[in-house]
């Protein structure tokens, strides 16, 4: 079979893609310039500079990045490199991508809306805070426990982490626990004190800012 498209990288998104589309998509190196549709699945800072390679058949992946010339489809996943079941899973869209991958996205499960371009570094803000920093929140908090010596067993702080976000998917901002949502100042003081900076003002900061 022919395939359909190149992914230009083989990064984890690259790889992801790849793997779920099979036969309908070559995988191929940075350096590469291949004929055809290409998806420039690489490093925001490559893709100004990749995609006049490849004039009108293009699309990048990067959700923060505005090109007026070249379109973007963004996955609102964080890839593992493994294809995984993507149903229901947003993809943002700027610009004109063209409707061979918008089917490609589609028969992978993402569902695509349309991003206004000035829209977009508020939208990859809001997947950062979700995707990385709060990784970031979870691995620290473990972290500040084993400086402690203190070593959860099982699963660690994963099956808190789960519940939360399961209880979120459900009930959403009424999924939300904790002495902050209590409003138990006794306890907001406490726990912040054995806290070090700057955790303590993310602690802090965090806590209060739905309120």
């Amino acid at each position: 079979m022919t395939p359909e498209f190149t992914i230009l990288g083989r990064g984890r998104a690259g790889r992801a893609l790849a793997a779920a589309w099979g036969p309908r998509a070559a995988l191929v190196e940075h350096g590469a310039r291949p004929e055809g549709l290409v998806i420039l699945a690489v490093p925001d800072r490559a893709v100004a500079e990749l995609a006049p390679a490849f004039p009108g058949r293009c699309v990048h992946l990067a959700g923060s990045l505005h090109l007026p010339e070249v379109p973007c489809a963004h996955p609102l996943t964080s890839f593992d490199g493994e294809a995984r079941d993507w149903t229901g899973t947003p993809l943002a869209t700027t610009g004109a991508v063209p409707d061979r991958l918008m089917r490609a996205f589609g028969d992978l499960g993402f569902l695509a809306f349309d991003l206004p371009a000035e829209l977009k570094p508020l939208y990859h803000a809001a997947a950062v805070l979700t995707s990385g920093h709060a990784a970031s929140l979870w691995l620290g908090a473990e972290t500040l426990l084993r400086a402690r010596g203190l070593v959860l067993p099982g699963r660690g702080l994963l099956p808190l982490a789960e519940a939360t976000l399961r209880n979120v998917a459900t009930l959403g901002a009424a999924g939300r626990t904790g002495p902050f949502v209590r409003r138990d100042e006794a306890t907001i003081a406490r726990d912040a004190e054995a806290l070090p900076e700057p955790w303590r003002e993310i602690f802090l900061t965090l806590g209060r800012s739905l309120d």
